[in-house]
């Protein structure tokens, strides 16, 4: 099928509408999905961080306690 005959069946089908919208929801999830392991990553990161200067000794296990809990929704 050319191009010219699936835009003409596209547009004269009703269809194209329906297909925009579709395209927009499953763009909108996946940007979506992206941002929320991108943040999870980060929670992640940022904890070993902690960790790491609790494991050394530059930070007490409470100052690590409370930098864990600055940033969560249940504060």
């Amino acid at each position: 099928m050319s191009d010219e005959v699936l835009v003409a069946r596209l547009l004269n089908d009703n269809v194209l509408i329906p297909c925009l919208i579709a395209g927009g929801i499953i763009f909108v999830v996946g940007i979506k999905s992206f941002a929320s392991v991108l943040r999870t990553f980060a929670r992640e990161r940022t904890r070993r961080e902690i960790a790491a200067f609790i494991a050394e000794g530059s930070m007490s296990p409470e100052q690590g306690e409370r930098l864990m809990k600055a940033g969560s929704k249940d504060c």
